[in-house]
């Protein structure tokens, strides 16, 4: 069945998709009425398979959209996303249009529901973390008929458009750097990779390069939960006591890096003689440390911004030409633990 994705799609087209008339399919949606198991099954199936989400807008309203921003990130509890909302709602208050935020924790079943929820408000647009979603949320978001903007990354193809960096390329230039001052004896620290698609593209571009140099990783550990900076203080002792020889420790973000920094000084471990150091996301917050941490922007601030950029542009009554494919590119910060030979 073919549908243009410059519309919403309505009850008609799960009506005949399913085989059934639309009265049973508005029933089964709203959960009223007697409808069979295997009727029941067969339209639920249909609107999902077509990402097709009820209108909660109810009467005259019913063909319109409000003026709501769908924000769609996986965390507010790191320093990074606070900063990516920054940069959206800075472009949005001087529109008509309200930046609304809904929090999925990596979890691709939650993402699903969250956008499920927010698409049946009607709003006038998505902007979505990553380029991974389920089957259903891809199907969702091509037939919500709303301007689409993935963000954080640009190692894959987006949906509609897309702004952020290349991951694997920010692991690649890391690996560089680290080779070039002279490390050979590598691990690393990071999150939970099946579902943190970022994080595993830097690690990707991370071990090509080092491979390319007869370098492998030694040791690495994984965490999730808890508090990043304690988490990086005990992985960092855990993975020292067990490889004693590495001389680079690099981790997946700045937080759990600083909880490594502060564990190393405390135990007098020259820094960056004996051991170097690097994070990602250049966060502000860590400016205060004792030694300044060796890391990469995100380009955080820059790709809320563009991202709303996208959206308003579109919504234009004459939108023109708008770049929808925006790759920014971060700078490696060399800080006091990456020594540069």
């Amino acid at each position: 069945m073919t549908l243009d994705n410059k519309r919403p799609l309505t009850l008609r087209d799960v009506s005949e998709a399913s085989g059934v008339s639309e009265m049973t399919v508005s029933r089964v949606l709203r959960n009223r009425g007697d409808v069979s198991d295997a009727t029941r099954a067969r339209v639920l199936a249909a609107a999902k398979e077509l990402g097709y989400v009820p209108n909660k807008i109810a009467g005259a309203l019913a063909s319109n959209r409000v003026n709501l921003v769908a924000v769609i990130i996986p965390s507010l509890s790191n320093m990074v996303f606070p900063e990516v909302l920054t940069g959206i709602n800075q472009v949005l208050e001087d529109t008509e249009l309200q930046p609304v935020v809904g929090v999925t924790d990596y979890l691709p079943e939650k993402e699903e529901k969250v956008l499920y929820e927010m698409l049946s408000w009607r709003p006038s647009g998505v902007i979505i973390a990553g380029l991974e979603h389920s089957d259903a949320a891809q199907a969702m978001l091509k037939a919500a008929g709303i301007p689409v903007v993935e963000i954080m990354d640009t190692d894959g193809k987006p949906i509609d458009s897309m702004v952020g960096i290349s991951h694997r390329r920010a692991g690649r230039e890391m690996a560089q750097a680290i080779l070039k001052a002279g490390y050979r004896h590598i691990g690393f620290m990071g999150t939970k990779m099946p579902l943190d698609h970022r994080a595993r593209k830097r690690f990707e571009g991370l071990t090509e390069v080092l491979a390319k140099n007869g370098v492998e990783i030694e040791d690495r550990a994984f965490y999730s939960g808890g508090s990043a900076l304690a988490k990086g203080r005990e992985m960092t002792e855990t993975m020292l006591k067990r490889s004693p020889d590495l001389d680079f420790l690099y981790y997946s973000n700045d937080m759990i890096g600083a909880g490594g920094l502060l564990y190393l000084l405390d135990q007098g471990i020259d820094v960056p003689g004996q051991i170097g150091l690097a994070g990602f996301n250049g966060v502000e917050l860590l400016q205060g440390l004792p030694r300044k941490l060796a890391t990469m922007d995100a380009c955080r601030l820059e790709i809320g911004r563009k991202a709303a950029e996208i959206i308003t542009a579109r919504l234009e009554d004459e939108p023109g030409e708008v770049e929808d494919k925006i790759t920014l590119t971060p700078k490696i910060s060399y800080g006091d633990t990456l020594k540069r030979r």
